[in-house]
């Protein structure tokens, strides 16, 4: 979880069509679940369930979508999996609103709500400029996987939410990040929560009035995986416009302060994209 990624090209596998069969699909061009999850391992998913907001607006992530990931998991031999997230506004209506319960297929899955301090640890951040350190949650530090789930969708403070942004449902004190440079405190986040894998709902991107909601939605129909996040961000930012404009990973401030940090390809054309119709 915390070591760095030494692909030289980066794989982003981006599966389309039937919703139902699209996280299989994306991560099997990214090598399949078994190159992730072993059996007996312990794996934390983390959606985006920050908001008490309409399922379908895209504000949080599908729990069809999570769902998918957990079988996977279970299907790879997991001997526990956990769905965590800090949410922003109140966790029970969170968690209703969402329909992540649904994702709560089987006794060895439970859901997290990371909403009290004790369940977190302090981390130094070597790399950091904004951070010197931060406090992360215990569960994740503790897992043998973790995989990052973010919804597709637009950012009042950052222009858009994904997978690099995700990570902040991971620590204790986020209003400290909108305290400094928020843009590169998100990067600098990422040089110590780092995701073995990525996996982005873009079934329904959320292209105006994030990170809440209501919005305009468009129906994307896709998954986006991969391992590099910087990759994986860059990738989804040219998938739909945001704002009726269109953006690319550069013009993303804290998806190019994580390029720049070292943390992955910022470059499209220097990533291997794989795609596949489902």
């Amino acid at each position: 979880m915390f070591s760095a990624n030494n692909q030289n090209v980066p794989v982003i596998g981006v599966a389309h069509g039937e919703q139902a069969k699209l996280v299989r699909a994306a991560v099997d061009l990214v090598g399949g679940i078994k190159n992730y999850v072993k059996s007996g391992d312990v794996v934390c998913i983390k959606p985006n369930l920050s908001f008490a907001s309409n399922v379908d607006c895209g504000a949080t992530t599908s729990p069809e979508i999570v769902k998918q990931m957990v079988q996977l998991c279970l299907d790879a031999g997991a001997s526990k999996v956990m769905v965590v997230d800090h949410t922003i506004q109140d966790p029970t209506l969170c968690v209703e609103r969402s329909r992540i319960e649904e994702a709560i297929i089987d006794k060895k899955v439970s859901l997290v709500t990371l909403q009290k301090e004790r369940q977190y640890a302090e981390v130094k951040v070597p790399q950091g400029k904004e951070l010197s350190t931060i406090q992360v949650a215990k569960v994740i530090q503790n897992a043998d996987v973790l995989i990052n789930m973010p919804t597709a969708k637009s950012h009042s403070a950052t222009g858009v939410s994904l997978g690099i942004k995700n990570l902040m449902g991971l620590i204790w004190d986020r209003g400290y990040l909108h305290r400094v440079n928020l843009h590169q405190a998100i990067a600098e986040l990422a040089t110590v929560i780092k995701p073995d894998l990525t996996v982005v709902d873009a079934t329904r991107a959320l292209t105006s009035g994030g990170p809440g909601g209501p919005g305009n939605t468009a129906i994307l129909n896709k998954v986006v995986a991969g391992t590099d996040l910087v990759a994986v961000d860059s990738y989804t930012v040219s998938l739909t416009q945001w704002y009726r404009k269109s953006f690319t990973g550069t013009q993303v401030k804290y998806i190019k302060a994580a390029a720049d940090l070292g943390l992955g390809e910022i470059d499209t054309n220097n990533m291997r994209i794989k795609e596949a119709a489902v």
